[in-house]
């Protein structure tokens, strides 16, 4: 599907029936989604105790997927959580081979793709994939100057994205749905923390240095801006959704002190979602600030994300299909389901929903 950059997709909230939401079936019986639930009670957990350090909570600050945690730390968890830059191997105080996540410390929950939960869960087996912070709907941005009108045009185009990440994966399954190969395009990366990062697409593009750029929001948002009329946009939010997950490990979830608290954040992360699907403007100017963006750019590119405050129950069956393209980076085999199904992990959301239910 391609449309105008002036008229990006408007990409709504699953509804009921296309959504399957891992929750108990016992506790839950008669209520089929969060939606159809009595509201959460927005009351703010107790400050900590004298002497306990806050939540360390590490995330990808340059994005929109980032929302919920952002309104989360600046209202219910004030306090409670402190936010850093940094992705999920953080939480074994491992640095990222990603430059833009490398982090200073270990965390005790931190959010990244489901892409890098393949990714690094070889090596990390009690990696645990809690939430779903957010859905992001990527696009593709093209110049029509460069003969690019439909997906097909892509073969022998120069491509700017990010290897190894979500959008790499979506530029994968968007070439694929058009017959054209990986090896008929050209990528170019363009990598944050480097001498190349992903601010510099706009500048490419508007160049001629390369054709078409795929990456999260708001990066798309000013390539889009950029090229104005030139611009034509390619998505298909029903083929492939980035699940913008929180995760943490097994020993975290077990441990009768962080547990508790990982427990707080996924209840407060849920009362954020809510709010910024009523009211998405103070969620908004957090992001701004957090992505140092104009607010106004953050509006524009605010259509493709959606926040569910859930555990999507398709997760599974996204990770199950997009391990045979990570599998490929390092040689190794894909994981069939039963392997996979473990990385995920619905007890934090069961008890929080269980615990809210009872304040």
């Amino acid at each position: 599907m391609s449309r105008s950059a002036n008229c990006p997709p408007q990409p709504s909230l699953p509804s009921a029936v296309r959504r399957t939401v891992l929750m108990s079936p016992v506790l839950f019986a008669g209520v089929s989604t969060l939606a159809q639930a009595a509201p959460f009670s927005s009351n703010k957990p107790a400050p900590l105790p004298v002497g306990q350090m806050p939540l360390q909570v590490y995330g990808n600050l340059d994005t929109l997927e980032f929302a919920p945690v952002l309104l989360a730390g600046a209202t219910r968890e004030a306090g409670r959580i402190e936010i850093k830059r940094g992705g999920i191997l953080s939480l074994y105080d491992q640095k990222s081979d990603l430059p833009n996540l490398k982090a200073k410390g270990r965390s005790h929950a931190a959010t990244n793709s489901e892409t890098q939960a393949l990714r690094y869960s070889i090596a990390n087996p009690d990696l645990r994939i809690i939430f779903t912070v957010s859905e992001g709907v990527y696009r593709i941005v093209a110049r029509r100057s460069a003969g690019i009108n439909t997906l097909a045009d892509l073969r022998g185009k120069r491509i700017g994205t990010m290897p190894r990440t979500s959008s790499a994966y979506y530029l994968h399954r968007c070439l694929v749905s058009a017959g054209v190969s990986d090896e008929e395009v050209t990528v170019v990366p363009f990598v944050s923390g480097t001498d190349k990062p992903l601010a510099m697409m706009k500048q490419a593009l508007l160049k001629h240095e390369i054709d078409a750029v795929t990456i999260w929001e708001p990066q798309m948002q000013r390539c889009a801006d950029a090229l104005g009329a030139d611009a034509v946009s390619f998505f298909n939010a029903a083929d492939y959704r980035e699940q913008f997950s929180l995760m943490s490990t097994q020993a975290n979830l077990n441990d009768p002190i962080l547990r508790p608290r990982i427990v707080s954040l996924v209840q407060s992360l849920v009362i954020a979602s809510e709010q910024i699907r009523r009211d998405p403007l103070p969620a908004r100017k957090l992001v701004a600030d957090a992505t140092r963006q104009d607010i106004n750019v953050i509006e524009r590119a605010w259509p493709h994300n959606t926040y569910p405050g859930t555990l999507l129950g398709n997760l599974l069956d996204t990770m199950v299909e997009e391990d045979v393209w990570v599998a490929k980076e390092t040689g190794r085999a894909p994981r069939s389901r039963s392997q996979l199904a473990p990385l995920i992990d619905d007890s934090i959301l069961n008890e929080a929903l269980r615990t809210q239910w009872l304040l």
